[in-house]
C-alpha cells in the first residue's frame, strides 16, 4: 500500500516531516528563525549583518517565503526612507522549541565527532 499525496496550501507532501521541511527546512530559513527568536524584531539589514554570507537576494526570497507560510511578520513603515522590520509571529514563535533542539543535536553531534577525532588521534 503506497502513500497518498497531501496537500497543505501550495504545498504537496507525502508525511508531515517532508511538510515540515518544505516550511523551515533548507540551509537558511532555520537561521533567519532563529535570528529573529534570539535578537526580537529586526530590519532587513540588521538580518544581512548577522548572516554574513547570505546574499541579497536569498534572504529576501526566504524571508518572502517565511512571510507566505505564516512563519514571519513583515511591517512596513510609511516614512522616506522606508523602514521595514521582520519578526516572528505566534506560528513561527511554535517553531522555536524545535530550532531549540536541533541547537543541542547540533552540539551533541560537534562533541561526538571531537571526541571520536581525539580518539583517533591518540591511537
Amino acid at each position: 500500500m503506497g502513500c497518498e499525496i497531501k496537500r497543505c496550501g501550495d504545498k504537496e507532501y507525502y508525511c508531515t516531516v517532508e511538510l515540515t521541511l518544505q516550511i523551515i527546512g533548507g540551509k537558511w530559513k532555520p537561521i533567519i528563525l532563529w535570528y529573529l527568536h534570539t535578537n526580537g524584531t529586526q530590519r532587513f539589514g540588521e538580518l544581512r549583518r548577522t548572516m554574513p554570507n547570505i546574499t541579497q537576494k536569498m534572504l529576501t526570497q526566504q524571508l518572502r517565503e517565511l512571510e507566505a507560510d505564516g512563519l514571519v511578520h513583515r511591517e512596513v513603515y510609511p516614512q522616506v526612507p522606508p523602514k521595514v522590520e521582520y519578526s516572528l509571529t505566534e506560528l513561527g514563535t511554535s517553531v522555536v522549541p524545535v530550532m531549540r533542539t536541533m541547537c543541542e543535536w547540533g552540539q551533541s553531534y560537534e562533541k561526538a565527532v571531537a571526541q571520536a577525532a581525539d580518539g583517533r588521534d591518540a591511537a
